[in-house]
């Protein structure tokens, strides 16, 4: 579906934890009326297994729906932004520090997610779930070229970055332990 409409404006599949950022989301969704728009499946409660069908109802919301909504859940970071890249999906990332440990926005001025930023992920980020309405009547102006454009964009971002992953993770080891066994 990569040059064709897709039938959803955005998607969100995944648990709904009280009182989260997540919740808010959910009510942002209902008051326009944006969740008729928009693949959306929330549950009360992980689950650590997927089915078959719930595994094939994921990829298709995202094979479907023009944005992912990636709100955070225990981690700032999470496998539904990559996932989303892979089908050409945009995120719309939250952009907020969760309680973990993985970076002091004060120290370090892009974090959270400041690898993707350093490599200018082609996302949406928002700091809070009330800019999302602003975000959704722009989607709705775009035309199809232009959605277009941007999943191959996406698309083609995703995998300079996976190479370049690959690439200084291997550099990494090779220096960390090749090197130290030559002396």
């Amino acid at each position: 579906m990569l040059h064709n409409e897709r039938p959803y404006l955005c998607n969100f599949l995944g648990t709904v934890y009280e009182n989260s950022s997540r919740q808010a989301l959910m009510n942002i969704l209902k008051q326009d009326g944006n969740d008729k728009l928009c693949w959306v499946s929330a549950r009360e409660q992980w689950q650590p297994q997927e089915t078959n069908e719930s595994l094939k109802n994921y990829q298709d919301a995202l094979l479907q729906s023009d944005l992912t909504l990636c709100p955070v859940g225990v981690n700032t970071e999470c496998y539904r932004i990559y996932e989303a890249c892979s089908y050409g999906s945009i995120p719309v990332v939250e952009d907020v520090m969760t309680a973990g440990s993985c970076g002091n926005a004060s120290v370090y001025p892009n974090a959270p997610l400041q690898l993707l930023k350093s490599m200018d992920a082609p996302f949406i980020f928002i700091k809070n779930w009330n800019e999302l309405p602003a975000v959704l009547e722009k989607e709705k102006t775009l035309i199809l070229q232009e959605k277009v454009q941007r999943r191959k964009m996406l698309l083609h971002w995703y995998q300079h970055f996976k190479t370049e992953l690959k690439m200084r993770f291997t550099n990494v080891l090779e220096s960390s332990f090749l090197m130290n066994n030559k002396g």
